[in-house]
């Protein structure tokens, strides 16, 4: 009995944490169990134009990198009494609104071009530079505009109701990212896969893109300091970074992508697995974060009690979060008439790609946060990005190799 005490004193003292990140990371699986509906449904299209692979996880990716880093910065000033529920102009909300808007257009842009760059030079066969960048920004700043809306939302009701929102925003903006981000990216490629555009306008509007970016660039740049210029200089190197993660994540899946159109049923799973994975580290290091700037987490060279703990609560979540979307992800496939690997498969896929991926997502999410914290770097800025990116990468070889051995391809 007495080695019981401590593991009923461990939930006990996390009850909160597991009552609200239990709850989100449902409302994230099964959230993001209608975008791997939708990326299942449009295996034609994904065979159809060229490359498009390669583009998803980085456009989806990229709207959990600028809009969980956001949650996280709100929920640290809450913890640390900053936080005003105002969008008055110059107010700390607004101006991270604006950043994160900023970002999105910039970033769109940026990796659209990326990903047709690098697929080029690895001899990968793709649409033209143009074609990228229309679906990228199309997808991203509609789906941009959506998630400032949720935010919105998550920090008014977080902050009136005295909620902890690092326990909950990072599934609740991934899942919500997904969930939009995918539907308006097909909704852009089927206008260029059809020939509903004109290519001479696709080619116009890459320019025009091209130069409102130069310009937003420029006009960052020429800002007073204030919150809009710090987040965006201070991160947009680094989301740069994770675009490049996310790209080579999407050329693994791109590598095996016949095979995944094959059994449809794996194209429904991918984007539930990477975005639980970028939930569960969105939750830990956005504690990490909060922790460290209240002082209650030393940055220490290995972890210690406070952070393995921590580890340990991101272990529970996983153990059924990942059996969760093998089962759930082998239904729909089911309801859709989509080819699948049996139950079983699905599950162990799932499971033990996602274990071996929380076991880096743990390490990695502390030395991310105690680095950028030693060098006076604010852990809200660079943590998530980094972070969910290296385990979109992490996550898409793990995924892929436990197809390979588990589902007998």
């Amino acid at each position: 009995m007495a080695g019981i005490e401590p593991v009923r004193h461990f939930f006990l003292r996390n009850r909160k944490v597991f009552t609200l990140g239990f709850a989100a990371l449902m409302i994230s699986s099964l959230g993001d169990l209608l975008a791997g509906a939708t990326l299942g449904s449009m295996n034609q299209t994904l065979s159809q134009i060229a490359g498009l692979m390669i583009l998803i996880p980085a456009a989806i990716g990229m709207r959990g990198n600028i809009f969980g880093a956001l949650g996280s910065r709100l929920g640290t000033a809450m913890n640390i009494g900053t936080f005003e529920l105002s969008m008055r102009k110059g107010s700390l909300l607004r101006q991270n609104f604006e950043a994160s808007l900023l970002l999105t257009i910039i970033m769109s842009f940026l990796m659209g071009v990326m990903a047709s760059g690098i697929a080029s030079l690895l001899g990968v066969e793709t649409e033209g530079v143009q074609v990228f960048v229309f679906i990228s920004v199309v997808g991203g700043f509609l789906a941009g505009v959506v998630l400032v809306l949720i935010n919105i939302l998550v920090a008014t009701v977080g902050f009136k109701r005295g909620w902890d929102i690092d326990n909950f925003s990072a599934p609740i903006i991934t899942a919500a990212g997904d969930v939009v981000t995918l539907p308006m990216l097909f909704l852009a490629a089927i206008l260029v896969r059809d020939d509903l555009i004109p290519m001479l306008l696709i080619d116009a509007f890459a320019l025009a893109l091209l130069l409102l970016t130069l310009y937003l660039v420029w006009r960052v740049v020429r800002m007073p300091e204030n919150e809009i210029k710090r987040v965006v200089i201070v991160t947009a190197p680094v989301l740069v970074l994770c675009a490049l993660l996310d790209i080579g994540a999407g050329l693994t899946i791109e590598h095996e992508l016949e095979t995944l159109v094959a059994s449809a049923a794996l194209l429904v799973m991918i984007p539930p697995f990477l975005e639980d994975a970028n939930a569960l580290g969105g939750i830990l290091t956005s504690r990490l974060a909060s922790l460290l700037h209240m002082g209650l987490l030393e940055p220490r060279r290995l972890p210690g009690k406070v952070a393995l703990e921590n580890f340990a609560i991101i272990y529970i979540f996983a153990l059924w979060v990942f059996t969760l979307v093998g089962v759930m992800a082998y239904i729909v496939a089911v309801l859709l008439s989509l080819g699948s690997p049996s139950l079983l498969s699905m599950v162990g896929i799932s499971l033990v790609a996602g274990l071996l991926t929380v076991t880096v997502l743990n390490l990695l999410s502390y030395y991310v946060a105690i680095y950028t914290f030693r060098f006076n770097l604010d852990p809200d800025d660079h943590s998530i990005p980094i972070t969910s990116s290296a385990i979109d990468l992490v996550g898409a070889v793990f995924f892929i190799a436990c197809v390979i051995m588990l589902g007998g391809v």
